[in-house]
């Protein structure tokens, strides 16, 4: 029992997981790049193990080429004047100091190209890394570009539907305000024809009659004369309006 519910609990934690990676591919770029650089240091760490190596064969060769050089010239040097056994000893070193230089030649070489290979395999797998992360940026790019196109596509889809789902009550809206405004005009057309223009008429006037009283009142008190006023310029007073007050009554 235990280990299915150890089972259920690793399932749930894996989707959950799961779903995080899914929502968050730039995280799990930045965590494979910081891995891809730790396993570059590790490599390079190993590589120049490696180099060192390579680098003590080569003077172990090169010791054992000095060697080589001496032995022989002593060699040659003891049989030319006769001293067989001294010659015969440097001999014998001479051997052995070539049978160790030839191990170490080959060790080397085949070190040499060991080195090359892995330098050749570290730079073409980082190189592949480095474009396949790369691409997964473009295409983390282009994925959110579509995503946001789909969505502005989508929203601009449910507008124009609900724009075209409401027309229903846009036409009755315009309804109630043409309503209102024809009954608005109505009411203004009515109050218009109600004013009655007569008092103001009449105010006019009598306005115009006390000016020209006092205007005249002027000219008599200066000893001036008042110029007749062209016949265009003159107005009759305004006759109050007649009202009607009904059958029988007699204007006031």
């Amino acid at each position: 029992m235990f280990e299915r519910i150890a089972t259920l609990f690793k399932g749930f934690l894996s989707l959950f997981i799961t779903g995080l990676e899914k929502s968050n591919p730039k995280a799990l770029i930045e965590a494979e790049k910081e891995n891809l650089r730790h396993q570059i240091a590790r490599y390079n760490d190993n590589l120049a193990n490696h180099a060192g190596f390579v680098e003590r064969l080569m003077r172990q060769v090169k010791n054992l080429e000095s060697q080589e050089k001496e032995f022989a010239s002593k060699t040659a040097a003891h049989l030319k004047i006769g001293n067989r056994s001294a010659a015969a000893q440097y001999a014998l070193q001479l051997k052995t100091v070539r049978e160790q230089l030839e191990e170490n030649q080959e060790q080397l070489q085949t070190a040499e190209e060991t080195y090359k290979k892995l330098v050749k395999s570290r730079d073409v797998m980082v190189n592949e890394a480095k474009a396949k992360i790369e691409s997964l940026k473009r295409m983390i790019s282009e994925t959110e570009m579509l995503e946001a196109q789909a969505e502005l596509q989508e929203m601009a889809q449910g507008m124009v539907t609900q724009i075209g789902g409401s027309g229903d009550t846009l036409d009755r809206v315009e309804e109630y305000l043409q309503e209102r405004r024809d009954k608005a005009a109505g009411r203004s057309r009515v109050a218009a024809s109600s004013i009655d223009t007569s008092h103001v008429e009449l105010l006019e006037a009598e306005q115009q009659v006390m000016a020209e009283q006092a205007l005249n009142e002027f000219a008599a008190a200066y000893g001036l004369d008042v110029p007749e006023e062209p016949e265009a310029a003159k107005t009759p007073p305004a006759k109050p309006a007649q009202r009607d007050l009904g059958p029988g009554v007699p204007e006031g």
